[in-house]
């Protein structure tokens, strides 16, 4: 009998796991939006901190800069030189020991220009070059110096080199680098340089295990070595910087290769000017790192600089496919390329089911996405509202949509429109002969064979929602109430009073018409002034484009006028309200007034000037204030447009 063993998976993301939720995605934007966050900053905040219970952006980017952190902490940068300057005490005191072992004239001539060695390494180990040393294992030590430092600087540039530099010959290294700068010179001049390269990778390819397809691949790696090299000596102090150069100078020698590494150079510099070929950094360790490990270590620096880059998306019109999948493997482990991957699934999943869309600024909501944001919004003012029956409708409005004009649709959910039975009763008999069911009698009703007879369209109600923009509605956090009150009228226009003309006007210095996606996207300013005179103003021309409508005017403010149009359009803002203001805007009053419109405030807070001013424009008006808590807004705005809208008239 098999014996099988079950645990959790470990290999990557789990196969069985359920996909992204992506509705679930809109609404936890949606409640960041009602809770008064910005739009953007809500879908920039689902990818950044990733879905519940998931793992976003920020994750990945902290767990970079932790591996940042690390890498500066791993040693010292100038570890080759005073490696050097170890192995070179080491040889001097065996030779010291050969010599004292001697009494002849020879061995203190030599004892005493080993006494004068410059304190410099480099030009230690140059004195040396021609010294004639008596013991073989001081001699064998000062050539370690230099073939270890040539193996490191070579090897570092290119990672193949290091059977050729074990045989010391630097002739097959030469004849490359030089192969190398001509094809780079065709490249840069723009040559089709496809045959070159194959040849070259014939010829040279053992150098190259990555095994670049193309010369970009091939520039891509070389010049990020390149530029590690650089950083080195860009981190190093003068003086270090200088021994160093010294020591790679001797270790190469005198030949071509030498001049050939720094044409090379200059050449992946003009090629990928982009990477960071200046900047130093700062490294400690209890370590001293050799050449090879600095380098490499300030390489991993310059990829996690760059990933981190990538993972922050702060530069305009950033996308998840900015970030390299592979990158974030390599430096971060396959878990977290996985979790990336998912996040790329669920934006474009928000983007292929039309939940989202990308303009000029980056990701916004779409139509169908606000239209689920007012759902939210309305349901959380009635948390009971499904509760009421299924195709509920206000039967007191009944025919108010307008005339009858000869033709129908199909029923959808939420129309008010009158039954068109003839054609309903039509439809459930022609049904019932297509599936050749002789029996006629009773006729069965099915949700699809419901038509409604189709109206003139006529607005019964017309409705400008004033909401007050200002700062102070944000600082004492009535914004995100403000914001949900009305994206819940809105919605509960658009779904169940499709005959009534909905326009909401913000107003802070100066009024706006607002459409529901600006408003679920605007952000509070700093810009001070209440003009309540100029969003009267609009919501008075709103009023009068649909004549026979009945006019409701809904104020939503927590602070008296302190701002007006004057004669050339600017606003004058100064507080306390000059009295120029109070006139502006009562003058607004007057005229919605006499136009008949009801007026009705809803005044947040308890400031004394504000609750005077509410009171005269109810007397003026005859309106109704109301004065609700923050959290309670949304019910009384609600509520207030359903009464207001049956009429005065």
């Amino acid at each position: 009998m098999s014996v099988f063993r079950y645990g959790q998976w470990q290999d990557g993301p789990d196969p069985l796991a359920p996909p992204y939720d992506v509705r679930a995605a809109v609404d936890e934007m949606g409640e960041r939006v009602l809770e008064g966050d910005s739009l953007r900053d809500a879908l920039r905040d689902l990818i950044r901190r990733g879905p519940r219970d998931g793992r976003g952006l920020d994750d990945l980017r902290a767990r970079a800069q932790r591996l940042r952190r690390d890498a500066l902490r791993r040693g010292n940068l100038d570890g080759a030189v005073t490696r050097a300057r170890q192995q070179l005490d080491q040889a001097l005191a065996a030779e010291r020991d050969a010599l004292a072992a001697r009494d002849d004239m020879d061995a203190r001539f030599a004892e005493a220009q080993l006494d004068n060695l410059p304190r410099s390494v480099s030009q230690a180990v140059s004195e040396l070059s021609s010294y004639d040393w008596a013991s073989s294992e001081a001699r064998q030590i000062y050539q370690q110096i230099l073939e270890g430092l040539r193996q490191e600087v070579v090897s570092q540039r290119f990672a193949g080199m290091k059977q050729a530099l074990q045989q010391g010959d630097l002739s097959d290294i030469s004849e490359m680098v030089g192969d190398l700068n001509r094809l780079l010179d065709r490249h840069a001049r723009g040559e089709n340089t496809e045959d070159q390269f194959r040849d070259f990778m014939d010829k040279h390819g053992q150098f190259f295990p990555d095994n670049p397809r193309n010369v970009d691949e091939l520039i891509d790696s070389l010049a990020r070595q390149a530029a590690a090299a650089e950083r080195l000596m860009r981190s190093l102090s003068p003086q270090q910087r200088e021994e160093l150069q010294n020591l790679m100078a001797q270790a190469i020698g005198d030949g071509p290769l030498q001049g050939q590494l720094s044409e090379l150079t200059d050449n992946l510099k003009s090629l990928r000017p982009g990477l960071n070929w200046g900047r130093g950094e700062k490294m400690r360790g209890p370590n001293d790192l050799g050449y090879g490990d600095a380098a490499s270590a300030l390489g991993e620096i310059a990829d996690l600089d760059e990933l981190i880059d990538q993972l922050g998306q702060e530069h305009p019109g950033a996308t998840l496919d900015d970030v390299d999948v592979e990158a974030v493997e390599r430096q971060l482990g396959r878990g977290a390329a996985d979790d990336l991957r998912r996040l790329r699934e669920l934006e474009r999943e928000l983007r292929r089911q039309g939940w989202v869309q990308r303009d000029d600024e980056g990701l916004t909501l779409s139509p169908k996405a606000l239209r689920r944001l007012g759902h939210t919004a309305l349901s959380a003012i009635f948390k009971d509202i499904t509760g009421g029956k299924r195709g509920e409708h206000d039967m007191r409005d009944a025919g108010a949509a307008g005339d009858l004009i000869g033709s129908s649709r199909r029923w959808e959910f939420g129309d008010d429109q009158p039954l068109d039975v003839v054609r309903t009763l039509g439809n459930a008999v022609r049904r019932r002969a297509g599936s050749r069911d002789l029996q006629t009698l009773p006729v069965r009703l099915e949700p699809d064979d419901f038509e409604v007879a189709e109206t003139e369209r006529r607005a019964s109600a017309v409705v400008a929602l004033c909401v007050d923009l200002s700062y102070s509605m944000y600082a004492d956090g009535r914004w995100g109430p403000m914001k949900q009150t009305a994206l819940a009228l809105s919605h509960l226009v658009a779904t169940k009073y499709p005959q009534d003309a909905l326009q909401i006007v913000g107003f802070g210095k100066y009024a706006q018409t607002l459409s529901q996606g600006e408003l679920a996207a605007i952000e509070p300013t700093m810009e001070k002034g209440t003009n309540l005179q100029h969003a009267l103003k609009l919501a008075g021309r709103h009023l009068r484009r649909h004549p026979g409508a009945e006019p409701v005017v809904l104020v939503v403010t927590d602070g008296e006028p302190t701002a007006h149009l004057e004669d050339d359009g600017e606003a004058l803002f100064w507080w306390p309200p000059m009295p120029e203001t109070v006139r502006a805007t009562v003058r607004e009053v007057d005229l919605l007034t006499r136009y008949g419109a009801t007026l009705n405030v809803f005044m947040l807070g308890e400031d004394p000037g504000l609750q005077r001013f509410v009171g005269k424009v109810a007397e003026r008006n005859g309106g109704r204030v109301f004065s609700p808590e923050p959290g309670e807004l949304g019910r009384y705005v609600i509520d207030d447009y359903v009464r207001a809208r049956r009429g005065r008239r």
